[in-house]
């Protein structure tokens, strides 16, 4: 059976996926101060943090309508597979549900399946290729649903952000807090829960500190490292996501450890600097 695998841009896609046409990226929309992105190759990271930085205001994102997803449904794929950050975070969820059912009301010769990803940025990817994986192995679409979901249960999610101020700006951290974090140089080790939301798993002082306890924090919480495929993306850091990677190997033994730079709705939460792990 042929099929497609559809991931929001929170999601960021490694080039062999780019290049792979069965990988389909479907975009959000930011805005800073009147300044409207579309979080798509045409994403200029650089002078979005730069906007941001300078801004008062809170930057916000936008989901896909569910015309666009619509739009992403069609094909000659007889599988299509969605991958939206967590529904906890966004409304990409439901959205993509709705096509679905909007979609399958015109056209019923495929199987559509939406994924709660419980996560978002890498930890998206990660499920997307899993997905891959299991229908590469012949595994049937409710098979590659079942083990997706599995899959999906048992994933971590962890980051360190350099600056709280987005996080401040949004509302969901309080400037007193923020600013105390600011001024002694506080670092939150950050998570998501099972349900997918945003909890604190400890603080450091200090990057390097606060990139330690998370690599502590990930070793000691994953079984059999040596069957995981990690990955980390980071926020225009690329020689901070490479010590966080040589850390990790020096204290287990991955299948696997890969690296991204963060796309559009990634950059806007974990801002300059900011380096995120799913596995």
């Amino acid at each position: 059976m042929s099929y497609k695998i559809i991931v929001d841009s929170c999601g960021e896609l490694f080039d062999d996926m780019k290049a792979d046409g069965r990988f389909q990226s479907v975009p959000l929309e930011l805005e800073v101060d009147g300044y409207h992105v579309v979080d798509d190759e045409s994403f200029d990271q650089l002078e979005f943090i730069r906007r941001v930085k300078e801004s008062r205001h809170s930057p916000k994102s936008s989901c896909p309508s569910p015309q666009r997803y619509v739009e992403a449904y069609l094909g000659e794929a007889e599988h299509v597979y969605v991958v939206t950050l967590s529904s906890k975070l966004s409304g990409s969820y439901n959205s993509a549900e709705l096509a679905k059912k909007l979609y399958l009301e015109e056209h019923r010769a495929k199987q559509i399946h939406v994924f709660d990803s419980c996560s978002a940025s890498i930890g998206e990817t990660l499920i997307a290729e899993k997905i891959q994986e299991s229908e590469e192995a012949g595994k049937s679409f409710e098979e590659v649903v079942a083990e997706t979901e599995k899959y999906i249960k048992d994933q971590q999610t962890f980051f360190v952000l350099e600056t709280l101020e987005t996080l401040r700006k949004n509302g969901r951290l309080s400037n007193l807090k923020a600013w105390v974090a600011g001024a002694l140089n506080i670092k939150p080790v950050m998570g998501a829960t099972p349900e997918g939301t945003i909890c604190q798993l400890g603080q450091a002082r200090g990057m390097t500190k606060a990139l330690d306890y998370m690599v502590n924090e990930i070793v000691k919480r994953t079984k059999e490292c040596e069957k995981k495929i990690l990955s980390i993306a980071h926020c225009n850091c690329p020689e901070r996501a490479k010590q966080v990677k040589e850390k990790l190997e020096k204290l287990a033994k991955f299948k696997d450890i890969r690296i991204v730079d963060t796309a559009g709705v990634s950059t806007m939460y974990a801002n300059n600097g900011g380096v995120i792990v799913a596995v």
